[in-house]
């Protein structure tokens, strides 16, 4: 088994937000409150200790209390170079993921994904939502991953490559499938902001 404590999570805050008009996603406000705070909500009984990925705005994350840590590129490379900081600052045996925009995520992403990983040899296990018609899509920012991953991660990423799904076939993957489709709706644009607001309403 994989306790909580042997989890350190990690919050994507660092992406540009281009369609959100550059706004800092994780500020914006949802229900009164910027959005990171309900991610913070709902991942802090999952894990142990919890980190900040984030490129701008470090004096209002820091406030949360957290350990906010930037990308080693000042580019905006996504989420891969957040799970780069994100290893490089883990002191526990797992890294688990979360983007700062979606504040349903579930509330046993954590115990979920790591019972998967306690089943096989996997080096990381992401989340998948399934649609009312059955399709099945992947989540792979949802993902609990070995902290031992950074040399891959490094590798991979010199060669100049920044998708997600690419560096996951070089490892040992799975995925667990979450049936409640609204767990992972995140918040790209004003309309979905609302929209999601509203669904909760």
């Amino acid at each position: 088994m994989i306790s909580p404590e042997q989890i350190t999570g990690l919050i994507l805050a660092g992406g540009r937000a281009q369609r959100m008009g550059g706004i800092d996603k994780g500020l914006i406000l949802f229900r009164n409150a910027p959005l990171i705070e309900s991610t913070i909500t709902r991942l802090k009984s999952q894990v142990g200790p919890i980190l900040i990925n984030a490129n701008r705005n470090i004096t209002k994350y820091a406030v949360y209390g957290y350990p906010v840590i930037m990308d080693d590129t000042p580019d905006f490379s996504g989420p891969l170079a957040g799970f780069s900081a994100g290893l490089k600052a883990c002191k526990t045996q797992y890294l688990l993921s979360s983007p700062c925009d979606s504040p349903l995520l579930p509330l046993d992403l954590a115990a979920s994904l790591a019972n998967e990983m306690a089943q096989g040899d996997y080096q990381l296990v992401y989340a998948s939502s399934k649609e009312a018609d059955g399709k099945v899509w992947a989540q792979p920012v949802f993902c609990l991953m070995r902290a031992n991953l950074q040399d891959s991660l490094e590798a991979f990423l010199q060669k100049g490559d920044l998708k997600i799904d690419r560096w996951f076939k070089e490892l040992r993957c799975s995925t667990v499938v979450f049936d409640n489709i609204q767990a992972f709706t995140n918040v790209n644009t004003p309309e979905e902001l609302k929209a999601l607001e509203e669904l909760i309403a």
